[in-house]
């Protein structure tokens, strides 16, 4: 049912933001078009061009605004001078909540890479690169003081992202796992994957019987 939000105003810009986010989750940006958006959003076509002059721009700007999320929730969550597995734990925790909070926006972000200019692409590769750095940081801090036990950081890091990542694709409030759980869970998985030690493993158990009193 389309909304009947007026056509000017940061209102209208949030609802198109929103309503974009819906139709290239669920139809994708080829198949998308700016007059379908503008019936969504309840305004004429010709006013979405004063918020994005083209579909890209409104997709490239969805796409940068979720990667800006993602590295401000980070900084805020960082638990800075802690040990590595502290810092893991961080990570994993504010990985997972960040995207499933997102769903639709992680979905768009991740599919729709290729839809970009070759600039634009470099843009959001660079901001992606950026945050992935933040967790082999963490794994070669973790290998250096011998509380992980990694061969390999970078694809090691890749596929912890790929993993925590792919919540959104099965997860669904209300089901059998809450949130804190599936963390729990995850957070396991990711200190088996990095070889954690006895130490670290307590850390971990610790973790995850506070997410179980959350959840």
């Amino acid at each position: 049912m389309a909304r009947t939000t007026g056509s000017y105003g940061e209102k209208t810009e949030a609802a198109v933001r929103e309503a974009a986010v819906s139709l290239l989750a669920r139809y994708g940006y080829e198949a998308m078009s700016m007059r379908q958006l503008a019936a969504e959003v309840g305004v004429q076509a010709a006013a979405l061009y004063r918020y994005f002059p083209t579909k890209e721009e409104l997709l490239f700007t969805l796409m940068r605004e979720h990667m800006d999320g993602l590295i401000a929730a980070w900084n805020a969550a960082r638990p800075d001078d802690a040990d590595p597995a502290t810092r893991l734990s961080a990570y994993v925790e504010n990985h997972i909540a960040f995207h499933i909070e997102r769903r639709h926006a992680t979905h768009v972000s991740n599919m729709e890479l290729r839809s970009l200019s070759p600039e634009r692409l470099t843009q959001i590769l660079k901001q992606r690169t950026a945050y992935e750095k933040e967790l082999r940081s963490i794994l070669r801090d973790g290998v250096e003081v011998g509380a992980f036990n990694v061969e390999d950081t970078g694809l090691t890091a890749m596929a912890l992202i790929q993993m925590m990542t792919g919540v959104i694709v099965w997860f669904r409030p209300g089901e059998r796992l809450s949130i804190a759980e599936v963390t729990a869970t995850y957070l396991s998985m990711t200190m088996r994957l990095v070889g954690a030690n006895d130490a670290t493993t307590g850390e971990e158990r610790h973790v995850h019987e506070h997410a179980q009193l959350r959840a």
